[in-house]
């Protein structure tokens, strides 16, 4: 089995599609606002898409107040501090400044303009 896609209900899909594109390079596949608003977006080696959507029938859930060690979408970097800067300025807010883990893996979380974690890493060793 292959992961398809990770979905999440956010209370605007396309301004948070559009971020994703923007500042983390992923590109939307599908684009429907009928029966709900919903963007699949992939990533940039086409192996693993985000679904953003805004289903009524759930809450939107308050991603600004869970912990990122619940839940966060994480990309790979080339420069984590940098990344993480660029994505400050696009919006994203501060959650755990760059550090490195004892495996000596360079790590940020920043969190999306709607309050979503997302990690940044650039591994030590690479994992897959």
């Amino acid at each position: 089995m292959e992961i398809e896609h990770l979905g999440l209900n956010v209370a605007d899909p396309a301004a948070a599609a559009d971020w994703y594109v923007q500042h983390l390079g992923m590109r939307i596949v599908l684009a429907s606002d009928e029966p709900v608003p919903v963007r699949f977006l992939a990533d940039s080696a086409g192996h693993v898409m985000l679904e953003v959507y805004r289903n009524p029938k759930a809450d939107v859930p308050s991603y600004a107040d869970a912990d990122p060690l619940v839940l966060h979408l994480a990309f790979r970097s080339d420069d984590v501090a940098a990344d993480a800067q660029r994505l400050l300025a696009a919006g994203a807010t501060p959650a755990q400044e760059p550090f490195i883990t004892d495996a000596g893996d360079a790590i940020a979380i920043v969190r999306d303009p709607w309050g979503f974690p997302v990690q940044l890493a650039q591994r030590h060793a690479p994992m897959l």
